[in-house]
């Protein structure tokens, strides 16, 4: 039933120069439009996509705090925002982000370049993509030497290790079945290779690393990453779609 899914609604972002009261009525838009698609009254997150113009993404948290006042979201939260555009969201905002979605994996630290805590010491929680990589699978990620020789440990595979080592540093993190993707793409092939990927992950909350594996996790500073990729061009080193 309901009460079993929590419902996540990601806003689109504005197209480029779109002015801020365009904006918040795109929106009011599609909230509606979600929540009718969805056949429900209300979800349990909406989430804000950033913009270059710091005054489209004021303009659009208020819709957003707008629709959490009359019940139509029970929290709030942003994906892919850096620092200056945390500061941004704070400057206005009457109700804080409850987190923020962006890539956090081995090799890029537990701080994420500061991210994390810059976030995480105004009230915004970690919520982290992207385990094993993204856009696609970081092939030196899952045949690092030192994921092979704790896995083997525990009997886990590397993307096992890498997910529980997010989760283990107190941060939220969504996953993949499989490590069958890449840009725009996510397969699942016949079989129960899906299934068994899906439990697999699920038993990530059934074992731990020991404070000596997850130092030696941290201190890894490769394959390095910007928790913000799929930023827009207000952060810096957002990703360019190939074209």
């Amino acid at each position: 039933g309901r009460n079993g899914l929590f419902l996540n609604t990601k806003i689109r972002k504005a197209p480029p120069g779109t002015p801020p009261t365009e904006a918040a009525d795109r929106v009011r838009t599609q909230i509606e439009e979600d929540l009718k698609i969805l056949g429900v009254d209300g979800v349990d997150m909406l989430m804000l996509r950033d913009s270059p113009d710091c005054a489209v993404i004021q303009a659009q948290w208020a819709v957003l705090e707008e629709a959490l006042k009359a019940g139509k979201t029970r929290s709030i939260g942003v994906i892919n925002f850096c620092e200056s555009a945390l500061s941004c969201v704070l400057e206005k905002a009457t109700v804080k982000p409850a987190l923020n979605y962006y890539m956090l994996h081995v090799g890029m630290g537990p701080d994420a370049h500061g991210l994390r805590t810059f976030g995480e010491s105004r009230g915004i929680r970690t919520f982290a993509y992207g385990a094993v990589g993204e856009p696609g699978p970081e092939a030196e990620l899952l045949s690092s030497p030192v994921l092979l020789r704790i896995g083997e440990a525990h009997k886990r595979s590397p993307e096992e290790v890498a997910l529980r080592w997010v989760l283990q540093s107190g941060a939220g993190v969504s996953v993949r079945p499989t490590t069958d993707f890449g840009l725009g793409t996510s397969t699942c092939a016949e079989g129960k290779r899906c299934e068994n990927g899906i439990k697999s992950r699920a038993e990530s909350f059934h074992w731990s690393l020991s404070a000596k594996e997850m130092a030696e996790l941290n201190s890894i500073t490769s394959p390095d990453a910007n928790p913000t990729l799929f930023s827009s061009s207000g952060c810096p080193g957002s990703f360019v779609a190939p074209k």
